[in-house]
């Protein structure tokens, strides 16, 4: 029997109570002492049987709840080593280690279950980022198949620690940037497919499903393909558009060179070529800057072949009206550069070949367009002496206007106009001052172009130099009949005077400003100076005037009349020389009513 409890007490007296009745229900039956022993041993033993059936159903509660907290602190152990919580401390120090197993398993299972939900909140979290990192993966590799992230999850993860999971989220972050600069790459090599498959007017939707499907119409369920194989499908597609954009681009460069061709051979009018405008504006253009939808589609190159094929055949059947007229044109290009053309395409030339059949009108176009490419090729590099020979013949022309000028008897008078004419006159006998000079460079020059083309400098089919050196020869000559000229003037002026001192008379002034040097062809102009009529000197002829390659070439056998066609100036010409013209005012200062006489 337990004692000190009140519990106890109680049950000890009610023991007592109880012993004391039946050892009088004994008393009264009558029963023996040795049967009242028996019986007592044997209630003794009964309830030593209830005591320890007791005890051990209580050892066994006990080792129960043993069993209990230990569990609950391993489990919490377990939970705080995978979670790497340590903010959570181990409960069991001394002082709980002291208390009943019941106040410890109620301290312990509170925070077992916070683990418990605090590793399902973590677990949650881990899931979805390995979720993310999976799928991002699976996009960058090209396995799109789509993975439940939970599940894909492995249970066992014994590392659930902010550490870990840190890691994770910096992994995430990673894919997430790769995925962002892969997902802008594709994008920019669409926009780049989509822009050339509109320049070459293609299936922009085939081309891109082509390299993939997710490529066009994606969804949630068909995300954009991320992966290296895309990004390489792209960079392939790009490479075959650019290619074909090259192809195309210079297809219609060659077909447009054709059509031009064609077109000023055939003097097509501004209406049939605005059909083609379009294609005119995309060749100016470099490659790079064709973005114009359809411009370089197969529907605008048959187009322009189609035209091309066209024009052929009508320029076959107007093949020699076509070559007639390219011949004229080289014979106006020789005309204006003074180049003797080919006799071999001459026009009637080429008509009875033609007519012949002896020759294939194309071949003769080809020929004459190298000629008329020669030509201009030529006249590029005689540009330089054809500018000095305008500069020259200018020079000529203002020296015949100063001959009109001084044959004027009039050019003194206060008239409207006059002092104009004078100035002009003053600047006429500086410029033709510098004819010898200038003579001379043009000849310097051409026998330098000379000995640098290895050929001879012809103008209007004869040589320059021989040009030149004759009409220096003839202005020498020239130079020499006026000084003889002087003479004579000078003679007849003495015996003039001669006559007036013997017969004191003198002829009339309108028969002395008559008077004409016919054997020479000068005549007096009543100034006191001689100047040639304005006629061709002829072979044998005393007085020669100087020669110029307008005046020469016609002394050439020209090949037609055109070619042998000159300035309009006149064809003689009269140099002042510098010795007879050292003072303006000396020559015109003695005559009466001279403004240069003071």
């Amino acid at each position: 029997m337990l004692a000190g409890s009140p519990s106890s007490a109680r049950t000890a007296t009610t023991c007592n109570t109880l012993l004391r009745e039946l050892q009088q229900i004994w008393m009264d039956i009558g029963e023996n002492e040795a049967e009242k022993d028996r019986m007592l041993l044997e209630l003794e033993r009964e309830c030593l049987e209830v005591y320890r059936r007791k005890v051990d159903e209580a050892a066994t509660a006990k080792a129960r709840l043993h069993q209990s907290v230990a569990a609950k602190e391993a489990e919490l152990a377990t939970l705080i080593a995978s979670l790497g919580d340590l903010n959570v401390h181990f409960p069991l120090n001394m002082e709980t280690k002291s208390s009943s197993l019941k106040a410890q398993l109620a301290m312990v299972s509170p925070l077992v279950e916070d683990l418990k939900v605090k590793k399902e909140e973590r677990i949650k979290q881990f899931a979805d980022i390995k979720g993310q990192i999976e799928k991002i993966n699976g996009e960058i590799s090209g396995y799109s198949q789509f993975v439940d992230a939970v599940s894909s999850l492995n249970l066992e993860e014994q590392d659930l620690s902010l550490r870990k999971l840190g890691e994770y989220q910096s992994h995430l972050r990673t894919l997430q940037k790769e995925k962002s600069e892969r997902l802008h790459k594709v994008l920019a090599h669409v926009n780049e497919v989509h822009s050339m498959c509109s320049v070459l007017g293609l299936d922009f939707g085939k081309t891109i499903s082509d390299v993939h499907p997710s490529l066009h119409g994606t969804s949630l369920e068909n995300a954009t393909n991320i992966s290296d194989s895309t990004l390489e499908g792209l960079e392939n597609a790009i490479l075959r558009l650019k290619t074909e954009k090259k192809v195309r681009f210079q297809k219609l460069k060659d077909i447009a060179g054709s059509l031009f061709e064609l077109w000023n051979i055939m003097d097509s009018t501004r209406e049939e070529k605005s059909y083609f405008s379009r294609i005119t504006s995309i060749i100016r253009l470099s490659e790079a800057e064709i973005v114009e939808p359809a411009s370089l589609s197969l529907d605008i190159i048959q187009q322009a072949s189609q035209e091309v094929e066209r024009l052929s055949k009508l320029k076959a059947s107007r093949m020699k009206e076509l070559v007639m007229k390219r011949r004229s044109e080289l014979e106006d290009i020789c005309i204006k550069t003074h180049i003797e053309p080919d006799p071999s395409t001459a026009i009637d030339k080429s008509n009875a070949m033609i007519d012949s059949g002896l020759v294939d009108p194309s071949e003769l176009l080809v020929n004459i367009e190298a000629q008329i490419s020669k030509v201009k090729a030529e006249a590029l590099s005689r540009k330089e002496i054809m500018d000095r020979i305008e500069r020259w013949l200018s020079a000529c022309e203002e020296e015949n206007w100063l001959e009109d000028y001084n044959l004027d008897q009039n050019r003194y008078s206060a008239g409207r106009g006059a002092h104009l004419s004078l100035k002009r006159a003053e600047r006429a006998r500086i410029t033709v001052n510098k004819i010898p000079a200038m003579v001379d460079n043009l000849i310097c020059k051409t026998i330098a172009w000379e000995d640098e083309k290895k050929k001879l400098f012809l103008y209007d089919g004869a040589r320059l130099v021989t040009i030149l050196e004759e009409y220096k020869l003839s202005r020498l000559q020239k130079e020499e009949e006026k000084k003889r000229s002087r003479d004579q003037k000078r003679l007849q002026d003495l015996l003039l005077k001669e006559r007036e001192s013997i017969y004191g008379s003198k002829p009339s002034p309108r028969r002395a400003s008559s008077f004409r040097m016919t054997s020479n062809g000068y005549r007096g102009n009543g100034n006191g100076s001689m100047t040639p009529t304005p006629r061709r000197s002829s072979v044998g002829s005393p007085t020669m005037e100087p020669m110029t390659p307008r005046s020469y070439s016609g002394r050439q056998n020209g090949y037609s009349k055109e070619m042998r066609r000159l300035s309009t100036v006149p064809l003689n010409f009269v140099a002042i020389p510098k010795e007879d013209t050292i003072s303006f005012s000396s020559v015109y200062g003695s005559e009466p009513g001279s403004p240069l006489q003071s």
